[in-house]
């Protein structure tokens, strides 16, 4: 019984996060603004902002960040409040950490369903966008940190994806330390929490380094394109 008060809301919430990351608005976009096409035909080929800013439109690029974007919040959000329905309809008292870790099991399977989304074959983009929110509203002092770190490497290379790999590689790191520091030593969070966390954040960081080799490897080579601002490349 134990076991289905936590895994019930857990997997349901890793449903509706996946669901909702499946979503790709790179793909509903393009479809929209360029004649039905396909932006995996495009450019790099990955459904994502940067391929559409490259190969689209800045209108169409800016509103898939936003779709991107919210549709992680929306995991989130819808599972606080899986949580509270489980606990007001069971009678159980979850940890305080609970919630929180609702977040990270949405957020997590919302950034796989962008990756891997189920109404688009399952090729989908690299789940940058999707990630930040996620770690914006499962940490938002971590997120302050990942926010800095990715504008510190833009504004010095122009390179998107040097900044995203930047960001995946110390997320993990930035994770721990805050978890360790502000929520497990001052406030006492339970251990398991601090390693699920830290895991979380590894697994996602992990993910997207994952999802840019290809990106790294050209890095590597210096044959990464930087963004020019104020014109369509």
């Amino acid at each position: 019984m134990t076991f289905l008060l936590y895994a019930g809301p857990l997997a349901l919430a890793a449903v509706v996060g996946y669901l909702l990351g499946s979503v790709n608005w790179s793909i509903i976009l393009t479809w929209f603004f360029k004649n039905k096409e396909d932006i995996r035909k495009y450019g790099s080929g990955n459904a994502g902002m940067t391929n559409v800013l490259r190969t689209v439109g800045k209108v169409p690029a800016a509103l898939t960040f936003v779709g991107d974007f919210l549709k992680c919040v929306a995991a989130v959000l819808l599972a606080v409040l899986i949580a509270f329905l489980f606990s007001a309809f069971s009678g159980a008292e979850y940890p305080p950490e609970f919630p929180s870790v609702m977040k990270y099991a949405a957020g997590m399977a919302c950034v796989i369903g962008h990756i891997f989304p189920v109404f688009y074959g399952f090729r989908g983009g690299k789940g940058v966008v999707t990630a930040a929110a996620m770690i914006a509203f499962t940490d938002w002092r971590v997120f302050l940190l990942v926010l800095l770190t990715f504008a510190v490497m833009f504004a010095w290379k122009r390179i998107v994806s040097l900044a995203s790999v930047t960001c995946a590689a110390t997320y993990p790191v930035y994770a721990f330390l805050l978890t360790f520091f502000l929520s497990f030593r001052r406030d006492g969070a339970p251990l398991w929490y601090l390693l699920f966390a830290t895991a979380a954040a590894l697994f996602v960081g992990l993910t997207v380094l994952i999802k840019h080799h290809a990106n790294i490897g050209r890095l590597l080579r210096g044959e990464e394109k930087p963004v020019i601002l104020g014109r369509k490349k």
